[in-house]
């Protein structure tokens, strides 16, 4: 389960890269009733999201060349260099080296051997997220690999989580958690690419209070449906969507959710 209190290699921060702030801060407001803030003239244009003035995600202009719009999960690391050296060693490639977000902490961008886009996130005075699983707020992340083995392995080299075969009435999912003192905890979960859905990508689930009524309301907004809302026996009714600029997310309202709203 997320939490705020973090741990290496847990989910600390989430945000968006988009071609136009404004139209993706207009759909996720509208969306999910989130309040969006920009983070000053010196930010480049970056800024938050927020949920009863939490940070719960932000966003910013895309600026890598050939970057598509997508969300970015940061992992929480004490050394952003360090893990920078562990992704290039397991055959990850470093798209941004390490470096200093003023004050606020230290971060680095980089993309797995699969080609999913990721960061990680070594605290200053910014810790990470205000509020996770609650409704409206980040509550899984889920990796879309296409060899999900070869994944595990350089995950595993650079955060050290521990991956988990666990059985449901489809199938079987490999559950993702964080290891070491204080760890254990599961976060996200892995999955093969699928037809249809065939870009290796880190895609966020926020858990929402109905997951039908969400959909629909994301349509009329302007997303699309890339999966159609299913109901997992124990886990919950979910979908993934398609923001008006082609950013992929998922949204769930679960079982047996960890915070009532």
């Amino acid at each position: 389960m997320l939490t705020t209190d973090y741990v290496p290699g847990a989910p600390n921060w989430l945000d968006l890269g988009t071609p136009d702030t404004d139209t993706a801060a207009a759909f996720y407001t509208g969306l999910f009733g989130w309040t969006s803030e920009s983070a000053g003239p010196e930010a480049g244009g970056y800024g938050f999201f927020k949920k009863d003035r939490k940070t719960i995600a932000a966003l910013g202009p895309l600026h890598e060349e050939g970057a598509r719009p997508a969300w970015t999960p940061y992992f929480h690391t004490t050394d952003a260099s360090g893990t920078a050296a562990l992704v290039a060693e397991a055959g990850g490639t470093v798209r941004t080296e390490p470096f200093d977000v003023f004050d606020e902490g230290r971060m680095a961008q980089f993309t797995d051997p699969g080609g999913a886009r990721f960061a990680v996130w070594q605290p200053g005075k910014t810790q990470g997220l205000e509020a996770v699983t609650e409704q409206g707020t980040l509550c899984w992340v889920e990796l879309h690999a296409p060899d999900p083995v070869a994944d595990i392995a350089f995950y595993h080299t650079v955060f050290a989580w521990t991956a988990e075969e666990m059985s449901f009435s489809g199938g079987t999912y490999t559950v993702l958690s964080t290891a070491g003192p204080g760890g254990g905890g599961s976060f996200g979960g892995m999955a093969p690419l699928q037809q249809g859905h065939d870009v290796p990508q880190w895609l966020p689930y926020f858990e929402v209070a109905d997951c039908d009524q969400v959909v629909a309301r994301a349509e009329k907004l302007g997303a699309s449906v890339l999966m159609p809302a299913m109901t997992a026996e124990d886990i919950g009714r979910m979908a993934w969507l398609a923001d008006p600029a082609g950013a992929h997310f998922a949204v769930i309202t679960s079982a047996n959710p960890a915070t009532a709203a």
